[in-house]
Parts: C-alpha cells; sequence; structure tokens
C-alpha cells in the first residue's frame, strides 16, 4: 500500500467517530439555486477576519455577480471535525474550506486539496512571490500550493517598557531565555506575575510556546529517522526551564492560563512579560487594555538558535471533490489578494487588515500608523522564521510548534496532560516525558511504516 493510501486510510478511520457539532453554525446557508449562478459552500473558523470577509462579500459579488457564497461559520474544533470528515471520506459538502497551517501539507499529501500551483502563477497579478516564504512553505507540499494565506502569525515577547525602566533594566531586541528568566524573577511580586506562559492541556495551548523552547534549547519531538525525542537531554532541558520559570515568576495556577487567559493577565496590569502570539498585539495595544502604549515588542527568546518564533496561518483551500473549482478559485483570489488588504482597511479599519501574510501589506502607510511598533516587527519575524528547521536539528516534516502528521494531536494532547501531572506534584517531570515518549513512539513507528 502507499504512503498516501495508507495516510488516507487512517484519517479516514479517525473521522468516522466525529459528532459534527455544527447546529449552531452561524451562516448564509440554504441559498436559493439561481439560473446563471453558482453557490460556493464555504466552511470557516469564526473569527473576527472572518466575519470582516463577511461584511464585504457584497464587493466580491459587484465583481462577479454569477457566483455566490454559502457562508457557514463554525468554532474551529467544529470546523476541523466538520472539514476533515468531509475530504477524507470525499463527501464534497464544502467547495471551499478554511484550512489551519498544521492540515494543509497532510491533506496536500492525501490529495484532499486541489493543487492551486499553476492557478496561482497564472495571474502575475496575484504575485505569489508577495506572501512570506515561510507561510507559504507552510501552505505547500512537494513544492505544490495546497492553500493560499488569508492570515498568519509568528511569536514574540511582549514586555513592560514602563516596568522596566522602573526596575533600571533594558531588553535586548533578541533576549535569550536566560536573561527573560532573570527579568522575570526580578520583576515578580505579589500583584504581578514576572512572565505569563501557557500551560493549559492541549498541543495548540501548552505547547505551542513550549514546542519553540524546545527548538531553540536543541530538542526535537522526533529526529530524522521518526524516533521520538520527548524523553531525550534537549527536550527535557526545555521543559524543565519552562515549568522553573513558571514556578519561580510565573502566573497563579499556570495549569489554567492559555491564549485568552495570558491576554487578560497582561491587558489587565497583572504581568510584567508575556510570550506569545503577534496577532495579540492588536488586542494588547486596544482601548479596553490598561496597558496599551507602555508595551514593548521583542523577538521570540532564544538559546542555541538565532529565530525561535513559531508559523501559523489560516488558509483558504478547494475541497478537490468540488465541481466548481474555477468559481472557487475567483473567491480565493479575491479574498487573499493585495487588493484585499487595502478593501478591509478603508472600509472597515487598518487595525483589522489580515496579518502577516503579504509583505506588500506591511508597505501600507496607513497600516504601518495603525500597526505602530509590532506590526513592522511582525512583517520581519514572518520572513526569518525558517518551518523546514526551527531547532538545531534537521526534522522530517515542515512545521515549527507542531509535527505535520495526523497522530500529533493526539500525542501533542497527552504529553501536555502529562506535563500539568508534573505541574501539579502528581508526577515527576522525568516520569511525565517518558509517558509522553511513549505515546510519541507509537506514532513515530507508523511514520517508519510508511516511509
Amino acid at each position: 500500500m502507499t504512503r498516501t493510501k495508507q495516510r488516507r486510510l487512517g484519517m479516514a478511520s479517525l473521522v468516522t467517530g466525529f459528532a459534527l457539532a455544527v447546529s449552531g453554525c452561524a451562516g448564509f446557508g440554504n441559498l436559493a439555486n439561481e439560473p446563471g449562478v453558482t453557490t460556493l459552500t464555504l466552511a470557516s473558523v469564526n473569527n473576527p477576519q472572518m466575519q470582516d470577509m463577511s461584511e464585504l462579500l457584497g464587493d466580491f459579488y459587484a465583481q462577479h455577480p454569477n457566483i455566490k457564497i454559502n457562508l457557514i461559520m463554525m468554532e474551529e474544533n467544529d470546523l476541523r471535525n466538520a472539514a476533515t470528515k468531509d475530504v477524507a471520506t470525499q463527501g464534497g459538502q464544502y467547495d471551499i474550506m478554511t484550512v489551519g497551517a498544521y492540515e494543509v501539507p497532510i491533506w496536500g499529501q492525501n490529495k484532499w486539496l486541489t493543487d492551486l500551483t499553476d492557478l496561482a502563477a497564472s495571474d502575475p497579478s496575484y504575485d505569489v512571490g508577495d506572501f512570506f516564504k515561510p507561510v507559504r512553505d507552510g501552505v505547500s507540499f512537494d513544492n505544490r500550493l495546497y492553500a493560499v494565506p488569508f492570515y498568519g502569525e509568528s511569536s514574540f515577547l511582549m514586555y513592560r517598557k514602563d516596568l522596566f525602566e522602573q526596575a533600571g533594566l533594558t531588553m535586548p531586541e533578541r533576549p535569550t531565555w536566560d536573561q527573560v528568566a532573570e527579568f522575570s524573577r526580578k520583576l515578580n511580586n505579589s500583584d504581578r506575575a514576572g512572565i505569563c506562559l501557557r500551560a493549559k492541556p492541549g498541543w495548540g495551548e501548552m505547547f505551542a510556546p513550549l514546542t519553540t523552547v524546545v527548538n531553540t534549547f536543541g530538542g526535537q519531538w522526533y529526529d530524522m529517522n521518526w524516533d521520538a525525542q520527548v524523553n531525550k537531554p534537549g527536550f527535557t532541558k526545555a521543559v524543565q526551564f519552562y515549568l522553573d520559570t513558571l514556578k519561580e515568576s510565573g502566573e497563579r495556577d499556570p495549569a489554567s492560563f492559555g491564549f485568552t487567559e495570558c491576554l487578560n493577565l497582561f491587558s489587565q496590569d497583572r504581568a510584567a512579560m508575556w510570550y506569545d502570539a503577534t496577532s495579540a498585539a492588536g488586542s494588547v495595544e486596544s482601548k479596553d487594555s490598561k496597558v496599551a502604549g507602555k508595551v514593548g515588542y521583542v523577538r521570540a527568546p532564544v538559546v542555541m538558535t538565532k529565530n525561535s518564533g513559531w508559523l501559523w496561518s489560516w488558509n483558504l483551500g478547494i475541497n478537490a471533490e468540488s465541481k466548481n473549482k474555477d468559481a472557487a478559485w475567483q473567491f480565493l483570489k479575491w479574498a487573499t489578494s493585495k487588493e484585499y488588504a487595502h478593501l478591509v482597511g478603508s472600509k472597515l479599519g487598518w487595525s483589522q487588515t489580515p496579518p502577516g501574510t503579504r509583505a506588500s501589506t506591511y508597505r501600507i502607510p496607513e497600516y504601518r500608523e495603525a500597526g505602530g511598533e509590532f506590526a513592522p516587527l511582525t512583517a520581519k519575524i514572518m520572513s526569518e522564521v525558517n518551518p523546514k528547521q526551527p531547532g538545531v536539528a534537521p526534522q522530517p516534516w515542515v512545521g515549527i510548534q507542531y509535527v505535520t502528521i495526523p497522530e500529533f494531536q493526539d500525542v501533542g494532547n497527552q504529553t501536555s496532560q502529562a506535563v500539568v501531572d508534573a505541574i501539579s506534584g502528581r508526577s515527576t517531570l522525568a516520569e511525565a516525558l517518558d509517558k509522553g515518549q511513549k505515546i510519541a513512539e507509537r506514532a513515530g513507528e507508523n511514520q517508519k511504516k510508511e516511509g
């Protein structure tokens, strides 16, 4: 059996048990068929950027009066379940899907998504080269493009400039994790954590930031032979450092803190530093934030690598089973074009322009002004990160804060829960990582068989 067929069968078996909890989806569904009109069904994550897109559909219709969009919005987990089931079973329910950077290479390898390479290259004005290369690489398989980026993010360190000045501390442009830990200890007090770091269980919660720490400490989830490395020295040292930093100067009850909780803590003047997504800056600088105007931004801390920021994007892909691929591409081209960035900015506000995908967006004067200090830094980071080899050693997948195999969701989730047991004192860290090692080994053996 070929590797692709094995992967397809493996994913199909996973999705047969999915319950589609989408009855409460917001959408613009049940459009009546009109003569001469092609209706495209788009399954989308229900986030602000996609909600903005729905407000601007009138502009798309003005340019394409013979295409209508049946937009179905879902929470992230529901979207992932529904879209995965549809493509894995070749159901063809959706023409277009919002697909995460984790899924695109897997789905592209399985031929569940339409190869967009030639379509994107056929129109020079679309300018595929304008997409940040790491983002473009993240939605490719075998150098073929299987989705186009809608918005993206990396990670950086946010810190209180006023508190640093009061304490006589200077934040380097490229800090090391040892420096950050020292700053955190000095700024920690009963009213304010020295730093907020995610420790809520989940491959997309705890292990989004923590895997970048593992990478720069010289660890990795797997080596080039797909041998698990979870309880090996580099991985262990990184997790030990992370837990020590939390214990010495992090937030209280760290296992209950994910992105949202850290955002609230930092924005409400309860943490001196926060390492997380670049997309958080807009909220940190909002009118509701107590720290707006007081925050500095620097690259993700490092140890053994030059850079350590992560890479994520939400992308638009065309279902391989769609009967309306040409019309679907017209929508993708509109929603991910240079012109779309100007449309959002001019109609909805420049701070709402989808970030992190096109270099040209960061040359728009109005967007640069709205983005302040963090917008140009985000552009630099997005062009610097290397999803092909983010750590010290080479890796057999493309991805920074995740491993691009179907099993990683389970590996990351279970290992993060084991680490939480170590944080709570229910086990030692060595016991937790030994448990994670066994889970990762099973997934690694699957990759060896498929290879």
